[in-house]
């Protein structure tokens, strides 16, 4: 195994974010400090948005300032606006990320605002984290179907993604958020998108509804994608996605690579012990309790 891909892990936060019983913040850094000492290169913490909209992260200044660093481990956490990247660099967080969509129609019901006014909205943001050297990833949603709008234009995914890469944005997660992507759809899309932005440059967030998020994955493996987001126990449902299944799972996306000839450098022992605890943590994830 010669070929390395990243394993970004959401868990934390695109995974317990809507969970409907508030999780304790010692079982968040728990889960956390578990998840670092399996190897993980970029763990998504949690997000500093309003507590009014999720309510599940209110304590994410308390969880970065106890959680255990580990070395060669970046910790990534979601700032929708320059309040919240503020917040994020006082908590000394290695990169941010913003969250735009492909889709009008989502848009509008995830953040309230148009696409060409998120990206308005995320500039400053942008600005910041270059002027104060942190790391910024960018989040496309609905990159092949909107809940709302049905089957969205390769060419969509393609303006917003650059838009993002323009911003500076090092990283661009492509999600289907609803996890009914078809692998031909899929390339597609990514046909349109690394005509202007590079494979090297972005990420796959598959969800897995449909049950088809491998196979997303071995598409986009076969475009020449390297970094890929999971979540430990498959965690993560977005509320504005009517049906949509959590993530892919963690340890499902791992054994898959490994099956192809990828090196992830992650601990599988650890990793399996990090499913136990989310498996407490929200008995209605995928997570199966080792024997």
């Amino acid at each position: 195994m010669t070929d390395h891909v990243r394993v970004y892990e959401v868990g934390p936060r695109d995974g317990l974010q809507n969970e409907a019983g508030f999780i304790p913040t010692a079982r968040k850094i728990a889960l956390i400090d578990l998840l670092s000492r399996a190897g993980f290169e970029k763990i998504e913490a949690t997000s500093f948005v309003s507590p009014k909209w999720v309510p599940q992260l209110s304590d994410a200044a308390e969880v970065m300032a106890q959680i255990a660093r580990a070395e060669g481990t970046d910790y990534a956490v979601l700032t929708p606006n320059q309040r919240g990247f503020e917040a994020a660099k006082a908590a000394g967080a290695d990169e941010v990320a913003i969250f735009g969509s492909a889709s009008e129609a989502f848009s509008q019901k995830n953040i309230n605002c148009s696409i060409a006014e998120s990206l308005e909205r995320f500039a400053p943001v942008a600005v910041a984290a270059k002027e104060a050297g942190i790391r910024l990833r960018g989040y496309v949603s609905c990159v092949v179907e909107c809940p709302y709008s049905g089957m969205v234009d390769p060419q969509a995914v393609r303006d917003t993604a650059f838009a993002m890469r323009e911003m500076g944005c090092y990283e661009i997660s492509l999600g289907d958020t609803i996890g009914r992507a078809r692998p031909e759809a899929t390339l597609r899309m990514l046909e349109a998108v690394v005509e202007y932005v590079p494979a090297q440059a972005l990420a796959g967030h598959f969800h897995d509804t449909s049950g088809r998020a491998l196979d997303n994955v071995a598409v986009a493996l076969d475009m020449g994608l390297r970094s890929f987001d999971s979540a430990v126990g498959g965690l993560g449902r977005c509320p504005y996605a009517p049906g949509a299944k959590g993530n892919l799972s963690t340890t499902s996306l791992i054994a898959f690579l490994e099956q192809r000839g990828f090196y992830t450098g992650i601990d599988i022992t650890l990793l399996a012990q990090a499913e136990a605890l989310v498996a407490s943590l929200a008995p209605g994830s995928q997570a199966k309790v080792a024997p």
